[in-house]
């Protein structure tokens, strides 16, 4: 199985409320094995260039395993993010040689 990366977005307004955590543990639990790095969330950020437009901010990423990249898509169509407005950047993790 490969690794991809879900890269999660929110409106540039988004605040989170009181059962947000909960709501993305429940999603989390649901991935089951399929979560292969649950990653890390940003409190705060900076971008250089052209990344999805002034309406949408990064706000957390993790890592899943499957098949190939509409297995990963799928695993990603119930997350919280789009409930509220954001969304789902999805591609595979690309191994980088050590040199």
């Amino acid at each position: 199985m490969a690794k991809y990366v879900l890269s999660f977005r929110v409106p540039a307004d988004y605040r989170p409320d009181a059962g947000t955590p909960a709501e993305w543990q429940a999603w989390f639990r649901g991935l089951g094995p399929a979560l292969a790095d649950v990653g890390k969330a940003v409190t705060a950020y900076a971008s250089l260039g052209e990344v999805g437009g002034g309406g949408s901010r990064f706000v957390a990423y993790s890592v899943v395993s499957a098949e190939d990249l509409d297995s990963a898509v799928a695993l990603a169509k119930d997350c919280p993010v789009l409930r509220v407005g954001g969304g789902v950047e999805i591609g595979p993790e690309m191994e980088v040689p050590e040199s």
